[in-house]
């Protein structure tokens, strides 16, 4: 993505002071996800990242990983102009969270934005809920995030500007009963940013949660499109650079007055 790429694609996105900061995002394996359009924003706004990836988990699911999509991404971020480091990292293991920010500070520097949007996420409905599944989700969706939060806020010595933004699902809007061990988690991120929102607001940091709705990353066929497209007020499903834009916004200078919320960016 060339400079002038990035000026055509995020025409209308002012940089709102972020030029030269240095953000985290987690969950970034797929270019077709909502991770790596998170990873152009930020670059097209002169923000340096540090991005997750982690194939195998996308091994295991329907539409399969996109092995180059890591390589390609990061030449992407260095050739619009930043700093970016790609780090293959396990999120479900208990050091990740301090490896993550130990390489960024190592590497680029102090972060003054975190993106948590890794998250584990298989079918489980009654009959398949049990102990593994339910560890499996909460130590990814729950503890990676609560502890990069925490390892985060601790290190960050910025005085302001610190930003955390957590993406969720929308558990409070409507029943998942055939994904019960992602709604449990998730709907625990949403009840987390509210709480870590009031312990981090005295070191400069605004914490929230941002529920895009069904968003088209790859996953979904031509007649899942459809129907879900139904049911949305602008007739489309959403797309990775609608909720981008949001969270773009809330990582700027004009987002400093907004914290412990959950936003839902989902066209209807």
């Amino acid at each position: 993505m060339n400079e002038e790429a990035a000026r055509v694609l995020y025409r209308g996105m002012p940089p709102g002071g972020l030029r030269r900061k240095i953000a985290i995002v987690t969950g970034a394996s797929r270019r077709q996800g909502i991770g790596a359009m998170l990873c152009r924003v930020l670059a097209a706004s002169g923000v340096d990242v540090l991005f997750t990836h982690w194939q195998p988990f996308d091994r295991e699911q329907s539409y399969g990983a996109d092995e180059e999509g890591p390589g390609v991404l990061l030449r992407e971020l260095q050739e619009a102009g930043v700093r970016a480091v790609a780090l293959n990292v396990d999120l479900s293991t208990p050091v990740a969270p301090s490896l993550v920010l130990e390489t960024t500070h190592r590497q680029i520097g102090a972060p003054s934005i975190l993106i948590n949007n890794a998250a584990h996420w298989s079918p489980a409905g009654l009959d398949d809920l049990d102990a593994a599944v339910l560890d499996a989700h909460y130590y990814v969706n729950v503890r990676a995030m609560a502890l990069l939060s925490a390892e985060f806020a601790r290190r960050f010595t910025g005085g302001s500007g610190g930003r955390i933004v957590n993406l969720t699902s929308g558990q409070r809007i409507g029943a998942m009963p055939d994904q019960l061990a992602y709604a449990a988690t998730k709907g625990a991120v949403e009840a987390f940013t509210l709480s870590f929102a009031a312990a981090v607001a005295d070191r400069g940091i605004t914490v929230n949660a941002v529920d895009p709705g069904a968003t088209d990353t790859g996953w979904m066929t031509e007649d899942v499109k459809s129907r879900l497209a139904e049911q949305m007020l602008m007739g489309r499903v959403g797309q990775p650079l609608d909720v981008a834009r949001l969270i773009l916004f809330l990582a700027s200078d004009a987002g400093g007055w907004i914290t412990g919320q959950v936003l839902h960016s989902r066209g209807m």
